[in-house]
């Protein structure tokens, strides 16, 4: 999952990225002034908004109104120092979807983003089931016919973003832009080679993978992979 924190403090912006990559395993890009988190929110597909209310150039809730108006249905979770409610009238009004008062806990924050993202995929419980896996969104454990398993960071974020969107092809861009921050590095095969070691982890043998390849339109993780079936197309 990948998340734009949109705040002009800086050392709180680097503490808040430094966490949720730790804590969650999170893709995180910060972005300290108002115009240029509106351009990075605008040009990107985020799985969540953190945002600042004062912002230098262009305040956060000009930022929510332009989101909303796009169209833009990434849920936004709204920062904020003030202590006049009407500003968090105002943000909710305008399409955020939780808020937070400064100072706040850090556990708390990285709860509330779990909480949105898992909502906006339709998946309001913190445990991830699918078939034979399950996956859980607190501890990061994944189990697979009961097996427990303690994936690393890259393995698990695509795993758990794939059963967010469980059913659905996945496209090879989508997967991408989902599992790295602005400043990562992407090579063309990076999918291709965790797509592989989780099938090497939970299905080496089955006929019918975990993750199946449907050839140039992407990947779908599903239950019904596992139930072989005649004049089935992919791998």
């Amino acid at each position: 999952m990948r998340i734009l924190i949109v705040e002009d403090e800086e050392r709180l912006a680097r503490n808040i990225a430094s966490v949720l990559r730790d804590a969650a395993s999170f893709a995180v890009d910060v972005s300290l002034d108002g115009e240029d988190g509106r351009h990075m929110v605008m040009t990107n597909d985020y799985d969540l908004v953190i945002l600042d209310l004062m912002l230098p150039k262009v305040d956060g809730l000009s930022i929510l109104k332009d989101m909303r108006a796009k169209q833009l249905a990434t849920p936004v979770l709204v920062l904020t120092a003030r202590d006049d409610t009407t500003d968090v009238i105002r943000g909710l009004n305008l399409g955020c979807d939780d808020y937070l008062t400064k100072p706040f806990d850090m556990g708390e924050l990285v709860a509330r983003c779990k909480a949105l993202i898992r909502r906006a995929h339709g998946r309001p419980s913190a445990l991830l089931t699918v078939g034979p896996l399950t996956i859980n969104t607190l501890t990061r454990e994944v189990r697979f016919n009961g097996k427990a398993f303690f994936l690393p960071a890259m393995e698990y974020r695509l795993l758990e973003y794939m059963a967010m969107r469980a059913g659905e092809v996945v496209r090879k861009t989508d997967i991408l832009e989902h599992l790295y921050d602005f400043n990562s590095e992407r090579y063309s095969n990076v999918v291709e080679v965790y797509i592989s070691a989780l099938r090497r982890r939970f299905d080496p043998n089955l006929p019918h993978k975990l993750i199946r390849t449907l050839r140039g339109h992407g990947y779908v993780l599903s239950a019904e992979a596992h139930s072989p079936r005649k004049g089935g197309a992919g791998s």
